[in-house]
């Protein structure tokens, strides 16, 4: 990818708020209303959708950093639309400018960074990383089980 091409790149999403969407559904708190982490997939969505036709055969991006602040709260069935714009780049990390609005109504901004991985080795990494972390549970708790001598 070539840095010149992507600084600029502007990413659009859109979702119509369901109830499975909401805080509610996610056990935040008891208000129908999007979910603090739906906005914040919204808004990757946006950032992959802005760089996605740049990205090499093999390559695509993971967020590193995510820091949203929400302003307002948005209800079941309602749209919301969300940008991203893609400011630059350095040392293979994407910085992005987001938005989410439901119609002109600004709901939350904030700014993501996103990571160039190569698609194969990053999930074999975490494949590995994940049986190892999977072991290591299997051992304390064969350690608990025979601590509590039943």
């Amino acid at each position: 990818m070539k840095a010149e091409q992507v600084i600029g790149a502007i990413g659009m999403a859109n979702m119509t708020i369901r109830p499975g969407d909401t805080s509610v559904a996610h056990g935040v708190n008891d208000l129908p209303v999007i979910g603090s982490n739906q906005i914040a997939s919204l808004m990757e969505s946006a950032c992959s959708t802005a760089i996605i036709e740049f990205l090499d055969f093999g390559e695509t991006t993971v967020t590193s950093r995510l820091e949203i602040e929400v302003l307002s709260a948005v209800g079941i069935n309602h749209e919301v639309h969300a940008t991203a714009k893609c400011l630059g780049i350095k040392d293979g990390i994407l910085e992005f400018e987001v938005e989410v609005h439901q119609s002109a109504r600004l709901i939350a901004t904030g700014t993501i960074t996103r990571k160039f991985v190569e698609r194969v080795s990053f999930m074999a990494k975490v494949t590995a990383e994940t049986m190892v972390a999977e072991k290591a549970n299997l051992i304390t708790e064969k350690k608990i089980a025979s601590s509590l001598n039943f």
